[in-house]
């Protein structure tokens, strides 16, 4: 388990936003014993060739990473183009990060924290916080910044004054003012991308991150990928699994996106997970606690939650800092903490300083989600978020036709669903299109693939990785039951034994094993 908030938060709540908000790991323990029976060795295919899929990207396969000391670890720079169909164009240096293998090393496990937008250096670089000691042991931990994120040529659509005016504004507003100022915030940031840099915009989309995700196996010198995904780092797990099946070697996609459903229905089943976190959390509450702050009962204490964001939306709370507490940000800052269940004490903490009128806790936890420091954005992952999903599925409805999104929004969540109703509104600025065709995605041909769901999952509901797991081909499915958002190194013995016995012995679990 995770245990440094600041770095937890950092990169495991930035790695769920698959539309939350567009503004779109780890507690729990017990279950099946994975070494009971141990199943079979995962079957791997004999890979195509470890060559370029095209002679025009010879020049990119033909890469070796030149390695430097950075810090703890190691780093480098990858070279892929920034338009595949225009191999001899423009293109892009991505940043690539090597943790090294502290046992008898065996090979590279590329990881990815999801997002879209988190860097997945600093994801790599957490070390024992994000991966356990097998891991570390048997694999270099190789992370990397996808396109358009982090430290590989960032998209940047709004300035830190922008950004912190959309963070802090009404996410569901409800008066023609506040319309006006969501919208003109969320044009902002298509508008933004492009004026920036159009062709980077229109090139930073997840297939084209899968590309350079070929790229790096072949500069790591590996026939077979390796890869842990979690988060929207499944999405890009499968859709690498798409594009290059017989160069899947062991995937572990933990915390599953459902890569069929268009962006309404994520945002749907998005909006019902939250409901169900939160539900959970102040049930504890209620259960744990001699006197809950928020209630005696579940629905008293949801009541509690939503009459306190209306009262900051009427009245912004003062902190300890230059900064009030606004709505949107009250909003984020209770959120955030539903990720991670060892972090509920911190919500309740924060909520008791704000029912007391202090906002300082939740602003804090609201600039952890948003990767916000003292003096500014320490990434872009805010921005990047909203590019790649955009240009991914620009569907977007306009601010007069939420009002027929809301009942269904509300039956699912009735303390969130007005939020999630708003964020169908998220990609109406968008401008950037890509030259990339969208994917059936069923992984056909690949090795065995684990698929991790857990059962009250806030951000990527539990149904989504029964969903993935059944449409690829090779999906093998993993239940989690838990809170908090995805499976490994969440206090699971049973998840963390699964994992591990299939990235670094190749033993493939029975599909639909509980945990």
């Amino acid at each position: 388990m995770r245990r440094l908030v600041a770095v937890v938060l950092v990169i495991a709540l930035v790695g769920a936003g698959v539309g939350i908000a567009v503004g779109t790991i780890f507690g729990g323990s017990g279950g099946a014993d994975p070494d009971a029976d141990r199943p079979t060795r995962a079957a791997v295919p004999e890979p195509g060739s470890a060559k370029a899929p095209s002679r025009n990207l010879g020049e990119y396969y033909g890469q070796r990473l030149d390695w430097s000391p950075c810090g703890d670890h190691e780093c480098a720079r990858l070279t892929v183009p920034l338009d595949y169909d225009r191999p001899r164009g423009r293109t892009l240096e991505l940043a690539v990060l090597r943790v090294p293998a502290q046992g008898e090393r065996q090979g590279s496990l590329v990881v990815n924290p999801g997002g879209p937008g988190a860097p997945g250096t600093t994801y790599a670089a957490a070390g024992t916080r994000a991966f356990r000691q097998p891991l570390l042991d048997a694999f270099d931990i190789v992370g990397f910044d996808p396109r358009g994120t982090g430290a590989s040529s960032p998209v940047d659509c709004v300035s830190d004054e922008q950004l912190d005016t959309y963070l802090a504004a009404d996410p569901s507003p409800d008066d023609p003012a506040e319309e006006e100022t969501f919208v003109d915030l969320v044009e902002a940031f298509g508008r933004g991308c492009v004026d920036d840099d159009a062709a980077l915009a229109a090139h930073v989309s997840t297939i084209e991150a899968a590309r350079d995700m070929d790229v790096l196996r072949s500069a790591l010198g590996h026939r077979r990928l390796d890869y842990f995904g979690a988060s929207y780092g499944t999405k890009l797990g499968a859709t690498y699994a798409e594009l290059f099946p017989s160069q899947v070697g062991h995937f572990v996609l933990d915390g599953a996106v459902d890569v069929s459903l268009p962006s309404r229905e994520l945002s749907l089943g998005q909006a019902g997970g939250f409901e169900t976190a939160l539900r959970a959390y102040v049930g504890n509450c209620v259960e744990t606690v001699d006197s809950c702050f928020l209630g005696d009962s579940v629905d008293e204490g949801l009541q509690r939650i939503q009459d306190f964001l209306d009262e900051v939306e009427a009245s912004p709370l003062p902190t300890a800092g230059d900064r009030e507490l606004a709505v949107g940000n009250a909003f984020y800052g209770i959120v955030a903490p539903l990720y991670v269940r060892d972090y509920w004490p911190i919500l309740s903490s924060a909520l008791r300083a704000g029912l007391g009128g202090d906002g300082t806790g939740l602003l804090q936890l609201a600039d952890l989600y948003s990767s916000r420091g003292p003096d500014g954005f320490t990434d872009n992952s805010s921005e990047a978020m909203i590019a790649i999903n955009c240009l991914d599925d620009p569907y977007a409805i306009s601010a007069d036709e939420v009002d027929a999104e809301l009942p269904a929004f509300q039956e699912v969540s009735p303390t969130f669903g007005d939020v999630f109703a708003w964020g169908l509104v998220g990609c109406s600025g968008q401008v950037a299109e890509t030259t990339e065709e969208p994917l059936d995605i069923d992984g056909a041909g690949a090795a065995p693939i684990l698929v991790i769901g857990t059962t009250r999952d806030p951000a990527t509901p539990y149904a989504w990785a029964e969903a993935l797991a059944d449409q690829l081909e090779s999906g093998v499915l993993v239940s989690r039951d838990g809170d908090g958002h995805t499976g490994y190194n969440s206090d699971n013995a049973c998840v963390d034994q699964v994992v591990e016995f299939y990235l670094v012995d190749g033993t493939v679990p029975e599909d639909g094993l509980s945990c």
